[in-house]
This record gives structure tokens, C-alpha cells and sequence, in this order.
């Protein structure tokens, strides 16, 4: 991944921003594929990956309808301190889009169109 590829998935996921945090949770939590349909036991063999963190992200939550939702919740609860598979990221490419996302966030809240 490069640099547009961080903004434009911090870019996809500005809709989110007004969206409370309990909200996100519910809908991450009924409708995330990790909570009720994740089966380790499935998970293909990542051995011979260039990069298996990000095979396995994309493994692991491959048909997920709320991988922007969950996204957007780790940013906010975990922020640069993320760990294991969320929002169909690794953990580099996340701790990279948050740096993005927190910087889009500032500027929103500079400009008035964000709440603090």
C-alpha cells in the first residue's frame, strides 16, 4: 500500500465521523462476519505470503458488510495503538490510515464542519 491508498480508505470512511460510538459498536458487533461466522479452524494457510498479515486481514473478513464501520471503530478506540484484525486491515496499514484519518478529522473540527 502507498500514501493514496491510506487516503483514499480515510477518505471512505469520513461518513462515519457523526455516527456515535455506541451506534458503530452495535452495528459492528450484530453484523461483523468475526463475531458469528469467523471459524479459525477455516482460515486458509498464509505460510508461503509475501505478507501475511494483510492476507490474513483480508482472509479473515473476506464478505463482512461493516468492514468501514469497524474500521472507524478501531480508529477511534484504539487510534495508533491497534492491534490484531480490524476493518479488513493489518496492523501497519492501519496505524498508516489512522495517521490519515486523525489528520482529516482535525481539519474537519478546524473548519467547523466536525464536532469536538
Amino acid at each position: 500500500m502507498n500514501r493514496d491508498d491510506y487516503d483514499e480508505i480515510a477518505e471512505g470512511i469520513d461518513y462515519l465521523a457523526p455516527v456515535p460510538d455506541d451506534v458503530l459498536c452495535e452495528v459492528v458487533t450484530r453484523d461483523g462476519l468475526c463475531f458469528w461466522a469467523f471459524d479459525r479452524d477455516t482460515m486458509p494457510d498464509l505460510s508461503g505470503e509475501v505478507d501475511p498479515d494483510r492476507a490474513l486481514a483480508a482472509a479473515a473478513c473476506a464478505g463482512c458488510s461493516v468492514i468501514r464501520e469497524c474500521l472507524e471503530l478501531e480508529l477511534r478506540a484504539a487510534g495508533a495503538h491497534t492491534v490484531g484484525i480490524w476493518g479488513a486491515l493489518a496492523e501497519d496499514d492501519r496505524r498508516e490510515v489512522h495517521r490519515v484519518w486523525k489528520w482529516r478529522h482535525v481539519n474537519r473540527r478546524a473548519r467547523g464542519d466536525e464536532p469536538e
